[in-house]
């Protein structure tokens, strides 16, 4: 190759990256997406994509997410997305802290939660959706992000599950809790977040059950050794049938155990207000899938 066909190549590929730079720079200028601003800060309207954030899940090309920057700061609105591509959460920024309305989304493209945040943390209406787009909590937060004000809960059929007035994070008064088909299951009275006693009230299903669809089989996991919870008879069968109970006297594990740990049978899953929130079927000590919520089971 001679030098003169050298000095062309090399001739050509500045000019091209001249070309490239000045594309570039007059982008940036025009307020166009990606730029930075004479201090060298991102400014404007910015779309992050895994080749800008390698991220994992994520492919060069996909895009992670978007929105506004203020001198190297997040503002307004962002938009993140699954690897999927389908959006992820919808937050509202203030000097990059979120601060303002906010939704996430199930990958499915529904709902999942929405509210306001201030400083991280919320405050005003909350509402959280099952994964069907039912709502499933609905809350009031005040100025410094206690919930405060008639909390709701919802079965996956719409249903109200429980209600209760909260006053400064602390249950005041009557709470309700509701079988999944609108009866009365049980009644409660607080006083500051305490619970007085010999107040509640417990009341049988007058109507027929809703039927709940069994959830299809996740993957595996395998039960533990018995631990915290208690048998219903003075010895535990370290191998043979036994039914257990949590501290709130709640039946946490029923049938076949084998070395210490549930191997033919059900765990019990209740969520922090003691509601049944899953019931776990184990087949030789392995999970295999969840059983429907019944009068049955609770």
């Amino acid at each position: 190759m001679s030098e003169n066909v050298r000095m062309m190549k090399r001739i050509a590929l500045v000019f091209v990256a001249c070309i490239i730079c000045s594309t570039l720079f007059s982008e940036q200028a025009s307020g166009g997406t990606n730029a930075f601003d004479a201090n060298g800060k991102k400014t404007g309207y910015w779309i992050i994509t895994g080749a800008i954030k390698p991220t994992k899940g994520y492919k060069p090309e996909q895009v992670i997410e978007e929105g506004n920057y203020e001198t190297n700061k997040k503002m307004g609105l962002w938009k993140r997305y699954y690897p999927n591509g389908k959006l992820l959460s919808e937050i509202t920024y203030s000097n990059n802290v979120p601060k303002g309305p906010y939704k996430t989304y199930y990958q499915t493209g529904k709902v999942e939660e929405q509210g306001n945040w201030s400083f991280n943390k919320n405050i005003g209406d909350f509402r959280r959706y099952h994964p069907n787009g039912i709502l499933s909590q609905e809350f009031t937060f005040n100025e410094n992000g206690i919930r405060n004000g008639h909390q709701k809960y919802y079965h996956e059929n719409g249903q109200l599950e429980l209600e209760v007035t909260v006053k400064n994070g602390k249950e005041e008064g009557t709470l309700k809790r509701y079988y999944a088909n609108g009866d009365v299951k049980e009644v409660k009275q607080f006083n500051e977040g305490t619970m007085t006693s010999g107040s509640i009230k417990t009341y049988a299903m007058k109507k027929p059950e809703v039927v709940v669809q069994e959830t299809p089989a996740v993957p595996v996991k395998v039960t533990k050794v018995v631990t915290n919870d208690r048998p219903n008879v003075s010895v535990f069968n370290e191998t043979g049938k036994n039914t257990l109970y949590n501290k709130s006297r709640q039946v946490s594990q029923t049938g076949y155990f084998k070395k210490g740990r549930l191997w033919n049978g059900r765990w019990y899953k209740y969520d922090s207000n003691g509601l049944l929130e899953a019931i776990e079927v184990y087949k030789d000590g392995k999970f295999v899938g969840h059983a429907p919520i019944d009068e049955s089971s609770r």
